[in-house]
């Protein structure tokens, strides 16, 4: 029997009147029982939080209600509800606060993490460079960085590390449209270090309190923090060191222009926007890329038709601005990757900063959200047979196909806060991918188990992924 949560509780007792919750049933949405404090639902989570969600799911529903003190979090997996909140309440919302701390070790105050005015002016001075239009002045960048890095790949290998192949050739690609240079001998380096920042941040996601940086056991996030800084900073002062005229056309020359035309952007800003453009845009394409990787492994009719058009359109050619449009298969094997494995699948957390009305329920101001991407991107009622790998699913004129409601599929979020970076990552994640199947042929290692998706920030899988390949003659 599911109980409902009581909701008169010290934290929203001094909400105002009209913030009380009121819904069909006078109370909160269900979920799980939660003892004294609930930090047991927070232990659960912590150790595999897409199986809990799912779990919780499956016993209350798309609505679910988690009593965690001092908190009150309100998990949407309905599509409707989920994107009503992102789209038509977006005025009402701010990113969860601790998320954004935590985050803020690493980005600083970047447009990832600043919130009201600042946070719309940074967008606004960012958007044109990441519109579609600019976005394509990047293909050749990807392009040259690709052909560079597939010709030191072995012509077979039956157990090649793709992740990390992958990762280094997404990090050189981001380096060379923000900074115009090579990521060179600090690939190994940055890896490490944004895979120790990455779990370290996970971790303190789900602690009550965050310790300082300076105790002794944190050594290991003190070193990878610093060792990203530095990096940025190299970038930087490199640049700073040039004549104004001889600056490239990259981000970082935009960032810097922007501080010229009135945007009201310090040095220290523009570091922070290096950081979150070098992290978010090369680590979420290398996580969909190594993700789509063991996807055309494990699926090889898929992998055929795949490269089938793309040497139908490209004759053996690079993919430019023209061909890429016409590359719709290989977009749709992406975009189901991105449905299997979103590699964000939960948005920061949303706090209400005042009353908000949710389907039935009336939820009061300083409620948590929490929108699981997962559980909607592999729920029957929107995609038929959701565990298998169907590209044919996001063809526009699929025949039987019914269209999923909107929000059922949302890999770069929605609203206003959609990722800036889509169609930047898009556009790299679609080179890329043609580009490597015009030179190789991918297939599952003898023995191999599926890889066990674990979050980290984003998802990857939990052991470091290898595959065969083989170079096409």
């Amino acid at each position: 029997m599911t109980m409902p949560s009581e909701h008169q509780c010290p934290f929203h007792r001094s909400s105002p009147p009209d913030a009380a919750p009121v819904g069909s049933r006078q109370t909160w949405p269900p979920g799980p029982r939660t003892g004294l404090t609930g930090w047991r639902l927070l232990i659960a989570m912590s150790r595999d939080l897409p199986g809990t969600l799912a779990a919780w799911q499956k016993a209350y529903g798309d609505i679910v209600h988690l009593r965690i003190w001092p908190e009150h979090e309100v998990v949407v997996a309905d599509p409707q509800l989920a994107r009503e909140l992102l789209v038509t309440h977006h005025d009402a919302l701010i990113r969860w606060e601790r998320g954004i701390r935590v985050f803020s070790q690493v980005h600083g105050h970047s447009v990832l993490t600043a919130e009201g005015e600042a946070w719309r002016s940074r967008r606004h001075a960012l958007v044109p460079g990441f519109l579609p239009k600019a976005v394509e002045g990047f293909s050749p960048t990807i392009v040259t960085a690709a052909t560079q890095a597939f010709a030191r790949w072995p012509g077979e290998d039956a157990n090649w590390p793709i992740e990390s192949a992958l990762t280094m050739l997404t990090m050189d690609v981001i380096l060379q449209m923000v900074f115009s240079s090579h990521i060179g001998e600090d690939v190994r380096v940055a890896e490490q270090a944004i895979r120790v920042t990455s779990a370290a941040a996970n971790a303190e996601f789900y602690w009550p309190a965050s310790m300082p940086d300076w105790m002794p056991w944190k050594r290991n996030k003190r070193k990878s923090l610093r060792t990203l800084k530095d990096l940025i900073e190299r970038h930087l002062q490199h640049r700073l060191k040039l004549a104004r005229e001889a600056w490239p056309d990259d981000l970082l020359t935009r960032l810097l222009q922007s501080r010229d035309d009135g945007t009201a952007l310090s040095m220290q800003n523009v570091r922070d926007e290096c950081m979150t453009i070098f992290l978010a845009g090369h680590e979420t394409t290398a996580a969909t890329l190594v993700w789509w990787a063991w996807c055309m492994a494990s699926n090889p009719d898929a992998q055929r038709s795949a490269r089938e058009e793309v040497q139908r359109v490209l004759q053996g050619r690079a993919p430019s601005a023209e061909t890429l449009p016409q590359l719709a298969y290989l977009v749709q094997t992406l975009k189901e990757t991105l449905r299997l494995y979103p590699v964000a699948p939960l948005l920061i957390s949303r706090r209400a900063t005042r009353a908000v009305q949710l389907g039935e329920w009336t939820l009061p101001a300083r409620t948590l959200f929490m929108i699981p991407v997962h559980l909607m991107h592999r729920d029957p009622r929107w995609f038929a047979d959701p565990e298998a790998f169907r590209p044919e699913r996001f063809a526009s004129d699929a025949p039987g196909v019914p269209e999923p409601p909107r929000g059922a599929y949302i890999p770069f979020g929605a609203g206003p806060r959609v990722c800036l970076g889509q169609h930047l990552a898009m556009n790299e994640m679609t080179v890329i991918a043609a580009m490597l199947l015009q030179r190789f042929t991918l297939s599952v290692p003898a023995g191999a188990a599926p890889p066990r998706p674990v979050l980290n920030v984003t998802l990857r899988p939990e052991l470091p992924m290898h595959l065969a390949i083989m170079q096409r003659r």
